[in-house]
């Protein structure tokens, strides 16, 4: 019985090798990418029993990315394969310490853009569903498509089963909305019981970064999560409770999946009956691996490092100082 599962598009990946353009490279290293697997490998990787759910195409691609995920122990009894759609693709195009990493998508017509309301009448599909104690999205698939809209609105309109939760990361994708009406965002983050998103992506998606105006707005989740970069996370709580958790000081390498990864931390956090100044820190651990490391993921301390970490002092918390995956006391 799987204790989380996370939906949405999992693509093909493509960097060039070396640190070159990609009119200069000789050659293509080939990975998978996609913000919900990535949130589902961070989970199986701190022992969550995690299942991925989606569509692939039936093509080499799609196999290569399954293979990946059931070599990280999460399971994909919940994915379809398109016999007439392909995998989606995209290409991270390297910058410079100014202008970051960039991307490339080649996502119209996958198969995973034609996932709808139909995919929750998968036997396998409905089992998994029915069975998670946590079931992650995010807005990335519901600007896919109005079918993947429609699934999302759907899924999240179900009676859920006691103590089973939804979280819902807004994952704001500006080149993935144009022409598209993104207010149903609010509305699918309102039918969520758990809320993440960036301070910056707050202001973009529903016009606010205030945190009462955001209250406001989504009234229903149990908390809200907004990432203020790399100052802090803050939990606003429908009861009126805040907490705020300074982030680390971390020498980053690359941004990319830090955001995934902080889901992660966090909601293996709270499936681990964490309160959540802990999860907090779950989440800020988690994307500071990521930070110091080309990929979507970094490598975690052990579980005893790990808990020591969590449980410092705030004094201790904030000499950390987080280089190559490792955690430096007193260097901040």
């Amino acid at each position: 019985m799987p204790r989380a599962i996370c939906l949405g598009e999992t693509m093909a990946m493509l960097t060039p090798g070396g640190r070159g353009s990609l009119e200069t490279a000789d050659s293509l290293h080939l990975g998978v990418g996609g913000a919900e697997s990535n949130v589902a490998l961070g989970l199986a990787a701190m022992g969550v029993s995690t299942e991925w759910v989606s569509r692939l195409g039936a093509d080499g691609f799609g196999r290569r990315i399954r293979n990946e995920l059931e070599r990280h122990r999460v399971g994909t009894r919940g994915v379809q394969l398109d016999e007439a759609r392909p995998t989606g693709l995209y290409v991270k195009v390297p910058g410079d310490a100014d202008s970051g990493t960039g991307m490339l998508y080649y996502r119209s017509g996958s198969a995973a853009s034609a996932m709808s309301p139909a995919l929750l009448d998968d036997p396998e599909v409905a089992a998994v569903v029915a069975d998670a104690g946590l079931i992650h999205l995010s807005g990335i698939t519901a600007a896919l498509s109005d079918s993947c809209r429609d699934l999302l609105l759907e899924l999240l309109s179900r009676p859920r089963r006691s103590g089973q939760r939804i979280s819902f990361d807004v994952n704001w994708r500006p080149a993935l909305w144009k022409g598209r009406d993104s207010s149903v965002l609010q509305r699918l983050a309102d039918l969520s019981d758990i809320v993440l998103m960036g301070k910056d992506e707050a202001l973009l998606a529903f016009g606010t970064d205030d945190e009462g105006r955001l209250r406001e707005l989504l009234p229903t989740p149990e908390v809200l999560i907004i990432k203020n970069e790399s100052t802090s996370a803050i939990a606003l709580e429908r009861d009126g409770a805040r907490q705020e958790v300074p982030a680390l000081s971390v020498d980053v390498v690359e941004p990319v999946g830090a955001g995934d990864s902080f889901a992660a931390g966090y909601l293996s956090g709270v499936l681990s009956g964490l309160d959540q100044r802990l999860s907090l820190r779950r989440g800020h651990v988690a994307a500071a691996c990521t930070l110091t490391v080309h990929g979507d993921r970094g490598p975690l301390p052990d579980d005893e490092d790990l808990d020591h970490i969590l449980r410092c002092s705030d004094e201790e918390w904030a000499s950390l100082r987080v280089t190559q995956g490792r955690f430096l006391v007193g260097q901040a």
